[in-house]
């Protein structure tokens, strides 16, 4: 078993790379002035028993610049709607007209720009917790190889690929986030 073990690190890079892409996603939300559809991405409804995003239980539009409008579908939706749009942390408090919540986005003040630095931060920390399962995950195979006859220095080997992995992606994580709060901190 000791000369066979391989560490599928195509399936792990694959795993953290979809940790990155998410996180790029989430970063594409926080708009930093005009509204946007993929703003309201990452929320959930509660619809029917299952947490659904908000696109497929309405018609999100743009109308203008700094207004966001979502047509809910189903009027028994529309309060989890707004419950879900309040509870984001995306600081925007929506107006209820009928089947159609109105999104007026603010204007970006000091306040409202560090806010924002602080959900991309949460953001980016969620990410980082996916990765270091990833790693865990990865750690796991290789204490399980161990038990089954792997060799130490294999062991130590394939532990400090793991670790190397880890960093690169955790840096890459960290460098996005630098990005995105100087983006957002730009007056």
């Amino acid at each position: 078993m000791s000369d066979d073990f391989m560490l599928d690190t195509d399936d792990l890079e694959r795993r953290m790379n979809g940790a990155i892409a998410s996180l790029r996603t989430e970063f594409a939300s926080l708009r930093t002035g005009r509204g946007s559809a993929s703003m309201l991405d990452p929320i959930q409804v509660d619809a029917y028993g299952q947490m659904t995003p908000i696109n497929q239980v309405g018609t999100v539009n743009v109308p203008e610049p700094r207004m966001v409008t979502i047509n809910v579908w189903d009027k028994a939706l529309v309060g989890k709607v707004e419950k879900a749009i309040r509870e984001s942390g995306l600081g925007i408090n929506p107006q209820l007209n009928g089947t159609i919540i109105m999104l007026p986005i603010p204007e970006l003040n000091e306040e409202r720009r560090t806010q924002l630095s602080k959900v991309a931060g949460g953001y980016a920390e969620n990410a980082r917790v996916s990765i270091r399962n990833i790693r865990r995950d990865g750690m796991d195979q290789i204490k399980k190889a161990k038990a089954d006859g792997l060799g130490e220095d294999d062991q130590k080997l394939w532990e400090g690929e793991m670790e190397d992995l880890t960093k690169k992606f955790i840096k890459a994580i960290d460098d996005q986030l630098e990005t995105k709060q100087a983006e957002i901190m730009q007056v």
